[in-house]
Formats: C-alpha cells, structure tokens, sequence
C-alpha cells in the first residue's frame, strides 16, 4: 500500500476487535511517529502507551465517556512538551508543542491503515474531557499540552467514505476567493 491509498483508506475507528496488537506492529506506529517533523527538530511530543484495560477504561471515562476508548486493544495517550518548543513560538498560541504533536499523530494513524490496524483521534475539545484527570492517571507533568488518546486496534467496523467538499471550493490559486 502506498501513503495516498493510506490516506484513502484511513477512518475513524469506533469499534475494535479483541486482539492483541503485535509488539512489531506497535513499535513501526511510534517509529513513525518519531519520524515526523516537527519546528526546529525540537520533536516536541511526548506518547503514553496504554495496555492494560482497567485504564482504558479509566481513560475512556474521563474522554467524556467514549467507551469505545477502553475497548481498543492499546490506546497512546499524546502529548506536547511546550519546554521543547523554539524559543519566540513559546507566546504564540498556536505553537509548535501544540502542533507538532498532530503530525505525529497522522504518521501514526497512516501507518496503522497500512497494517490493517484502525485509529480515531479523540481530542479534548468536549467540556466532558477531563485532560488533568488523564494526565493524573497517567503520571503526565502539568505543564504538558494534552493533543488527544488515539485508541488503536484491528476495526471491527467499516464505516463508508465520508463526503469531502469539492476541490474548488477549497483550494485558490495565487489569491483567497470566496466567490460561489
């Protein structure tokens, strides 16, 4: 498979199968992972690899209760280290240990299609996502920004291709135009 059929192929995984994932195919999903770019090289992420099933399911819980969480086979908890960010970006509010993260997160999601693996990124964007709780469970230093728990495991669904907006509605050339 090549990475645009990856990216074809890639969804949003909500239902897992209860098999183990082999410790190769684990270590070649952090590896991309590690393989990604990130602002100045500071390679600013940080993964927590979670296996055991009473903090899945914790995990799941405190993600606003999205069950299916615990039900993956292994779940990587992902985070930003701001003290690894180039120096000036550190104000910014978008800044590179919030970024960066998210790049390493779609090695890892690309790469799990690839080997028949499914993923779904699971942000903190409800005010039912306790990040300080998961961060407590999981021994993560304060200062850390949570990028999401991408639960990981052989899908048990296939869900169909959503509908993506039409290239030109999307993409300009040499300048922005909203023009229908």
């Amino acid at each position: 498979m090549n990475v645009f059929e990856a990216i074809e192929k890639r969804r949003s995984i909500r239902k897992f199968k209860p098999i183990p994932i082999p410790e190769e195919h684990l270590n070649r999903i952090l590896e991309a992972a590690r393989l990604a770019p990130s602002a100045g090289n500071r390679q600013p992420w940080r993964f927590v690899v979670v296996k055991n099933e009473h903090t899945r399911s914790r995990l799941a819980e405190l993600a606003d209760n999205q069950t299916f969480v615990g039900a993956a086979p292994v779940v990587i908890a992902v985070f930003g280290d701001p003290d690894d960010s180039p120096a000036g970006y550190r104000q910014d509010p978008m800044v590179a240990y919030k970024q960066d993260p998210m790049i390493a997160v779609e090695h890892m999601c690309l790469v799990a299609v690839e080997l028949g693996l499914g993923t779904c990124w699971i942000g903190p964007a409800s005010p039912n996502y306790d990040v300080e709780a998961i961060k407590r469970l999981l021994g993560v230093p304060e200062r850390m920004y949570m990028t999401c728990l991408l639960p990981l495991g052989y899908p048990d669904q296939a869900p169909n291709a959503r509908s993506r907006k039409p290239r030109e509605k999307i993409v300009f050339y040499e300048k922005y135009s909203d023009v229908e």
